[in-house]
Order: C-alpha cells, then structure tokens, then sequence
C-alpha cells in the first residue's frame, strides 16, 4: 500500500452472513473442500499456548449434534459450512476494526461495498467505485451492471452460474429459506461485524 509507483486501491465487498450462508448451504457440496481449508486456516491463525477464553459460536442444524459427539456423515457438509461462515465473519470483524483504527493515508486507499446496496443502487455504487479507483465511468459498463442486476429471473439452483438475474430477490431471500434457529446462529457468530456493517 505505501509502494509509489503501485497507487494501488482496495475494495472490500461485504454481504449480509445470513444470506452468505444461505447461498453456502445451497451450494454445501461443491463448497465442502473450500470450507475445509478455510477452518484449517482458523487453526493455523491461533496463537499457540493456553486456550482463549473467548466463546466460539459453530452454525449448526436442528439437532445436527449431541453431547460433543463428531456429526454424522450426512452433516458434515453443514458443519463445515458453518464453522467457515464464524471464520469468514472473523476475519470480517478484524479487517472492520484495521479501517476504523487506520492512519488516514490507509483510509484514502480502501474502501467497502456492501453487496444490498451494489444491488439495489448498481449505477450509483458503480460510479462511487471507479472514482474512488480514478477510473471514468463508460456508459456501456452501467448499462452491464444494470442489465446483469436486473434480469428477469433469479437463478437460485445454480448459484454459481453468472448471467443476468433479479439479483433484488438474493438479497432477501435467505428469509425464506433459512430456519429462525439457523438465522439466529449466524446473528450469534456474526453479529459484532453484522452491527458495524449495518446489517
């Protein structure tokens, strides 16, 4: 960041962990290495020595364990999802507290993006955006974002299928899809990174 000749910029994008973990629990299956590795890297991250004190929260279904037991095979694709969402959500709260705490020069270089509002304002987050890179804004790069926020379906079975959806309906849709006890394990997880990104 403080190389010269780089004038490099950062953007964080955020988006809200109930509907992360939505999207993840459609997708456990092809997600399920990625969260594997993402907990490992929990383990590599902890500082050695006595344990912390600090109360660990793991989303996890209705009734998924009992007794400290190891979830059962049909389950641990959820368990691992869940316990990456808390580790995501760590390293969200961390990266939120680095820019509050950061030295105005740091400050100028990075910025956040909540995903709701890309979303629900595309041309408007767009131009902030690019002129916080100094970048000019082409029309026909709005008129992209628009269009592929703006489409006439919304392709939930394939969530990592990019073309033009009614990418409003994502940013709600985790009201539908996830249990009350599920929402209120990742207000739980992440609900010091949800308090500061408005969420």
């Amino acid at each position: 960041l403080r190389e010269p000749g780089l004038n490099l910029r950062v953007v964080q994008l955020f988006r809200d962990p109930r509907a992360v973990h939505n999207s993840r629990l459609k997708a456990r299956q092809a997600l399920l290495r990625e969260s594997v590795q993402v907990l490992r890297s929990r383990h590599r991250a902890e500082p050695r020595g006595p344990a912390r004190h600090q109360q660990q929260h793991v989303l996890l279904p209705p009734g998924l364990l009992g007794g400290g037991r190891v979830p059962q095979p049909q389950h641990r694709a959820e368990f691992f999802l869940g316990g990456a969402l808390e580790v995501i959500c760590q390293a969200w709260l961390r990266d939120l507290l680095l820019a509050r705490r950061a030295p105005g020069w740091l400050r100028r270089r990075y910025t956040q993006l909540r995903y709701e509002d890309l979303v629900r304002e595309p041309r408007a987050e767009l131009r902030r955006l690019l002129r916080f890179a100094g970048l000019t804004v082409p029309p026909a790069l709005e008129d992209f974002v628009h269009n592929m926020t703006r489409g006439a379906a919304y392709s939930s079975d394939r969530p990592f299928l990019i073309s033009a959806r009614d990418a409003r309906e994502a940013v709600h849709a985790w009201r539908e899809r996830l249990s009350r006890q599920q929402v209120r394990q990742v207000e739980a997880a992440c609900g010091e990174a949800m308090s500061i990104l408005a969420y």
